[in-house]
């Protein structure tokens, strides 16, 4: 078995320990304690990217699987997530709906990221639309179009409310709720980074690594 088939399963075996332990372990509601609990639950998402950029698409080829593996990834969401937000908006409480949403969409982007892989999308590649994209998860995008296109009927959302309490992945960063200006400064310098993520061409990064190197430091000279 070649490296590259080992790394894959040693990091698909930890994002799957990982996930089980976030599941089990971690709080299921809409607030976050801390910074690190947000960190604590993403720690199964970059393993999984880790794990599908060593996946060969090759070896995939070979074995026929591609249009299985796809298929697999879509039975998750038939056969559970939608289900399961079904069920839980007509019986749950919304917590509940909302932290599976929450889990539901890290997911989408590895299936996203996954089948990119398996089209032969190199690796950097990958992990640029994985973390680009997980930026605009984590931006407030969401929160901020939750407010704009849905007809209101909640008093307290007739219009942008002046400190949003609800965004507690915003909220962790600022030690408290955030105002709807620092909500949009959040929301912005995360989109910007996710858009240099995404689409600023490698070439540049290369470039810049090299005239980082070419240019060592050099100390003063000293006159003798």
């Amino acid at each position: 078995m070649r490296r590259q088939q080992r790394l894959f399963l040693v990091f698909s075996a930890a994002a799957l320990v990982s996930a089980a332990l976030v599941w089990r372990f971690a709080p299921h509601g809409q607030q976050l304690g801390s910074v690190w609990v947000l960190i604590a639950k993403l720690v199964p998402f970059f393993l999984a990217v880790e794990a599908i950029v060593r996946l060969d698409p090759e070896f995939v080829r070979r074995l026929n699987l591609g249009l299985l593996v796809v298929a697999l990834t879509f039975a998750v969401f038939l056969c559970y997530f939608a289900p399961r937000i079904f069920f839980l908006s007509s019986f749950g409480t919304f917590p509940e709906v909302y932290f599976l949403v929450i889990t539901m969409l890290p997911f989408a982007i590895l299936a996203l990221v996954l089948c990119f892989r398996l089209g032969g999308a190199a690796a950097t590649q990958c992990r640029r639309l994985a973390y680009g994209l997980l930026l605009l998860m984590l931006s407030g995008l969401e929160d901020l179009a939750f407010l704009t296109i849905n007809n209101q009927t909640d008093p307290r959302f007739k219009s942008i409310p002046k400190h949003w309490t609800w965004a507690s992945h915003i909220n962790v960063f600022f030690g408290g709720p955030v105002t709807k200006y620092e909500a949009y400064g959040f929301i912005t310098v995360h989109v910007l980074a996710a858009l240099l993520i995404l689409f600023v061409p490698a070439r540049w990064l290369c470039s810049l690594r090299k005239l980082l190197r070419q240019r060592p430091f050099r100390s003063p000279s000293v006159a003798s």
